[in-house]
């Protein structure tokens, strides 16, 4: 819960720039180690150390500054933080602010992939099966929370049955972007504009442009170097960036995108690309850090710098449209067909995240009916006040374990 906006005067020396970079590195290093339960969680997280504890912003500039980050593709709390480093600290701030919140994960990933090409046996493949049903419960409450958060009337609920059907139907990356693409148009034309917001705190004009223009000609660029090197660390780089660049909303939509991209393709096998997303669920942090685990095991030869390569190019072009949004909301969050607009893709997000339940996750975790009495007791670990994703790992591992022990 956001707080009561502070007295203007306060408001107005909190949004000042005037901390160190130091200084970031060490609050965000402390909600990297400690931030569990994915994005909607981490926001709680900032809201109540960021302006209830250490009022480095008011309450209008958070509220601001996550709207923003709402309607931009990428990782919704990686990107408020890195603005909120950005305003505390100048660049140097921002960068603290990603990195703090997001090496522990990063580190903690990139170790279980090392590790998880030395395993073997009974216990190693129950381990992966446990984490594989912890994905199933996690997308699933995804599901079930955005569904009724963003699906509020007839005509988005329409958008997400559409989506989720035809991604169903037709499969792949591309299918994806076409029916966001569509939903969008349908949005504009059949959905209520979501409310407008103030105008974000940060306003970066110099480097707005800059921003969006290095986002763009890294997204050109990426597609160039893979179709000439298409199974190359560059092809590799290409991939991330492209999910970064176009995944809305956060780090459980991810998953189809980036399974359509590596999995057929031979980068990683099925099994090792929902254990790791599995195993991403117990870890603090961003979502997106299982980049760090799929680029480990997508190049086994070079692990560091696939895990390296992998984990930076699926955040910058995140951070760059957070840079070019925090400098375009105040004209763009005007326009109502826009914002109808945006409603039509929270809602096909909504759809798109129900086919992958299906999708890869049911379909490749789910063998028997004990699996799925194991996935509905994570799921309600999961919606109890008590519980969380580290509780639902836990209880899924175990209970795989003991399957396979008995």
């Amino acid at each position: 819960m956001i707080c009561s906006p502070r007295p203007s005067g306060a408001a107005g020396a909190a949004d000042a720039p005037q901390g160190s970079a130091a200084e970031v590195l060490r609050v965000a290093l402390r909600l990297g180690l400690s931030s569990f339960g994915g994005p909607l969680a981490h926001i709680g997280y900032f809201e109540r150390t960021y302006v209830r504890e250490r009022h480095w912003l008011s309450a209008e500039s958070y509220a601001a500054l996550l709207a923003l980050c709402h309607v931009l593709p990428g990782p919704t709390s990686s990107q408020l933080g890195f603005l909120i480093g950005l305003q505390r600290a100048g660049w140097r701030g921002a960068l603290a602010a990603w990195a703090g919140f997001t090496l522990p994960s990063a580190l903690l990933l990139f170790g279980a992939a090392l590790l998880a090409a030395r395993l073997q046996g009974t216990a190693a493949l129950a381990l992966l099966a446990g984490l594989k049903l912890v994905a199933v419960a996690v997308v699933a409450q995804a599901v079930w929370t955005m569904g009724r958060r963003l699906c509020t009337d007839a005509a988005t609920w329409l958008i997400a049955l559409g989506a989720a059907a035809l991604l169903l139907l037709l499969g792949g990356s591309r299918a994806q972007l076409a029916v966001l693409a569509g939903a969008a148009l349908a949005g504009a034309l059949c959905c209520r504009p979501l409310a407008a917001s103030a105008a974000a705190a940060i306003r970066v004009q110099r480097a707005g442009w800059p921003a969006l223009m290095a986002f763009a000609l890294l997204l050109l660029g990426f597609a160039c170097l893979s179709w000439l090197s298409p199974h190359s660390p560059l092809a590799l780089a290409a991939i991330f960036y492209n999910a970064g660049a176009l995944v809305f909303g956060g780090g459980h939509v991810v998953l189809p995108l980036l399974r359509d991209a590596l999995v057929p393709t031979g980068w990683v096998s099925d099994d090792a690309f929902l254990g790791g997303y599995g195993l991403a669920q117990a870890m603090p942090g961003p979502l997106f850090a299982v980049a760090a685990y799929l680029g480990a095991v997508a190049l086994p030869t070079a692990a560091t710098l696939g895990a390296a390569l992998a984990l930076l190019c699926i955040f910058l072009p995140g951070l760059l449209l957070a840079v070019a949004g925090a400098s375009l909301w105040q004209r763009l969050a005007r326009a109502a067909r826009l914002r109808a607009a945006l409603a039509g893709i929270n809602a096909a997000v909504v759809g798109i995240l129900a086919a992958a339940l299906y999708d890869p996750l049911w379909t490749s975790a789910v063998r028997d009916g004990a699996d799925v009495a194991i996935a509905a007791a994570a799921f309600l670990v999961l919606q109890s006040r008590r519980g969380g994703p580290l509780a639902a790992v836990i209880l899924c591992v175990v209970c795989s374990l003991l399957r396979a022990l008995r």
